[in-house]
């Protein structure tokens, strides 16, 4: 039992961190990836108390060097609620902290999940100490997921806008994975989603067998060929409470 869930805490960790291995077993590496990297170059930014925005387990803890990561989270049918890792549950619109609570907020794949989003923008805003830096990441192509909790995707400029008109301005703002990366990322999540048998062993198996060799394919190729980011995965921004 011991090897079997050291294996299961493994391939979890590779499903959010990605190492080499994952171009071998993870059929969305280029989505883990891009966020993961992401994450790990402008962690700095995150210090002090810092609260994780719809943290489910906390995936991305080991990248943070902060005195308290505090998480919140919404009860969700749709994702683990482990209370194990989840600090505190709060009802989706009013964050149960005082204003300037926070040092900094980090939050991944959490707004596109949020319908009232014009009331939690300024409750990020409101916890978070003046000069306080906020992590992000949100997707621009991606499959609906987490149904039916699921409502919104960012471009560049729309999520930009969102910051600003709840005062924050932008640091940083990058994309991840260009439009070729894009277009082989949908391929290997069609192959296991819709194609491959929902069946766990035979999936990582045919992952190994078949996506794996698309992974490589696809690095290669976005190396040969120009770059274009007008298609893209995610945004990851940094940004700077006004």
């Amino acid at each position: 039992m011991k090897l079997v869930d050291s294996f299961k805490l493994f391939f979890r960790k590779e499903m959010f961190i990605p190492s080499w291995v994952s171009i071998i077993i993870n059929s969305n590496y280029f989505v883990a990836r891009g966020i993961s990297k992401g994450i790990k170059k402008n962690s700095h930014y995150m210090t002090g108390i810092m609260l994780d925005f719809g943290c489910g387990r906390k995936p991305y803890r080991s990248l943070f060097k902060v005195r308290d990561h505090i998480g919140i989270d919404v009860e969700n049918p749709a994702h683990n609620n482990d209370s194990s890792v989840i600090d505190k549950f709060y009802d989706g619109k009013t964050i149960p902290f005082d204003n300037g609570y926070f040092d900094s907020i980090f939050s991944s794949e959490v707004l596109t999940h949020i319908f009232s989003i014009e009331e939690v923008m300024p409750e990020l805003n409101r916890v978070l100490k003046k000069d306080g830096y906020f992590l992000l990441t949100v997707p621009f192509v991606w499959k609906e997921n987490e149904k039916p909790h699921d409502c919104e995707r960012y471009t560049s400029f729309g999520i930009k806008y969102l910051l600003e008109e709840n005062g924050f301005e932008i640091i940083n703002q990058e994309k991840t994975a260009n439009y070729l990366i894009v277009i082989f990322q949908l391929f290997n999540d069609y192959l296991y989603s819709t194609i491959f048998p929902n069946i766990k062993l035979l999936k990582f198996f045919l992952t190994i067998l078949v996506i794996f060799p698309l992974n490589l394919i696809g690095i290669i190729l976005s190396a040969v060929f120009p770059s274009n980011y007008d298609l893209f995965i995610n945004n990851i921004i940094v940004a700077r409470k006004k």
